[in-house]
């Protein structure tokens, strides 16, 4: 079974699959996320992130800028 890059539109408390897959990749560390494992992400930059501590690092960029 290839896996396919998924296309994803971030919602505050969920997230709607625009394009069918199994992944999407992390904003901060270029990690594969499993759709079923999607716990974070920026809805206003519309991004994933692989776990908090990526999550943290993209807010203190935002908030240093």
């Amino acid at each position: 079974m290839t896996k396919k890059l998924a296309k994803i539109r971030y919602f505050p408390n969920n997230f709607q699959i625009v394009e069918d897959g199994d992944y999407v990749v992390c904003a901060i560390s270029d990690k594969k996320i499993n759709l079923e494992n999607l716990n974070y992400w920026n809805v206003e930059l519309q991004e994933p992130y692989f776990s908090y501590k990526e999550a943290c690092l993209q807010r203190e960029k935002a908030i240093k800028k």
